[in-house]
């Protein structure tokens, strides 16, 4: 527990249901929430650092318009909220590229997880310590190629956590930053709506760097990006070299043999080849931000009220009117009614 808690946990998970929502209306084509991607939370308990799965919710507010969400995890960490939310469905395939280092990966490392029919729509890639940008890259690419050909998702969620960067204090991969770059810039080829949220990262300055870095990729920016880093408050943490790029370790073996790499993609693609097609149209519930869902949830309020306002008055009490106003939509609009006594004539 910290001060600011709740509060933190409702802009970070705002922010990302509010860009499934942007993207689900056609408003942009990307959409960024640095805050969110924390994959760990579970529907009732907090779990890893993490408090709300964001990324869950703003998941279920896309399967609102989309048949399929294809969520990507390059954190060093198992997604394991992720996963369990959506276990039993295949309406999201889970692609995650994670250490293999022991009590990471619940599920003993199991390339394929799920239950009966949706076994096949979460797909764990287990990797050595050490790897770098062209091993990842060598893994990365011709699976999500795959995956968007059999699965063909209606949008993608990619979590960003930079804990698999070099030199991450939990991490053990050995990524730079544009390896870890590559990966979005690859995603966003493919054009179809692209939610892009953190995740971990355990070297603060590696974190902003990295993300800054991305932010950059997506927007076709990175080749008007200064490598020095300009003077300001926070400058002396960047040190020694100041920069903005994060290279791998030399210094740092790779695990992960070239013969082990082919083998483990080419099992992890004839798995893909069980995704079953797209189904059947779907009927969209409301959206989780628009005036019909506030409609809705104001006249269930307001029936609740008025029964609530005939026993009171039965009993020979009465309800004042008092204004609160909705975090969202048109306050004239979404105002309710709650308290005691009469309902005076000022309130409108």
């Amino acid at each position: 527990m910290f001060n600011g808690m709740v509060e933190y946990c409702q802009l970070y998970t705002g922010g990302s249901i509010g860009g499934a929502v942007r993207l689900n209306h056609g408003m942009c084509d990307t959409v960024i929430n640095w805050a969110g991607g924390l994959h760990h939370a579970k529907k009732s308990e907090a779990s890893g650092f993490c408090y709300v799965n964001d990324i869950v919710l703003a998941i279920l507010e896309m399967l609102k318009y989309h048949h399929r969400v294809l969520y990507v995890d390059i954190d060093v960490h198992h997604g394991d909220g992720v996963e369990e939310a959506f276990l039993t469905t295949g309406e999201i395939i889970e692609r995650g590229y994670i250490s293999e280092q022991p009590g990471n990966y619940s599920h003993n490392m199991l390339l394929r997880d799920g239950i009966d029919d949706d076994l096949y729509y979460s797909h764990n890639v287990p990797l050595r310590d050490g790897i770098d940008d062209d091993s990842y890259e060598s893994l990365f690419k011709p699976i999500m190629t795959k995956v968007m050909e059999q699965y063909q998702p209606g949008a993608v969620v990619l979590q960003s956590g930079a804990d698999s960067l070099a030199g991450d204090r939990l991490g053990v991969f050995n990524l730079s930053n544009k390896g870890h770059a590559a990966c979005h810039k690859f995603m966003a080829t493919f054009d179809v709506p692209l939610l892009v949220l953190g995740g971990g990262g355990y070297k603060i300055k590696n974190v902003a760097r990295c993300w800054t870095y991305e932010t950059g990729a997506l927007l076709g920016r990175e080749e008007q990006m200064a490598e020095e880093l300009p003077p300001n408050e926070f400058y002396e943490y960047f040190g020694p070299d100041y920069s903005l790029s994060i290279k791998s370790k030399p210094d740092m073996e790779n695990r992960n043999k070239k013969a082990d790499l082919d083998k483990l993609r080419t099992m992890v693609l004839q798995n893909l080849s069980h995704v079953r097609p797209v189904g059947a149209p779907f009927q969209r519930p409301p959206d989780a931000m628009t005036t019909d869902a506030v409609a809705t949830t104001k006249k269930e309020r307001d029936d609740d009220s008025d029964s609530e306002d005939v026993k009171k008055r039965q009993l020979g009490g009465g309800s004042r009117g008092v204004k609160k106003q909705r975090p969202w939509g048109n306050q004239s609009d979404s105002d309710i009614v709650i308290g005691d006594d009469d309902m005076d004539a000022d309130y409108e």
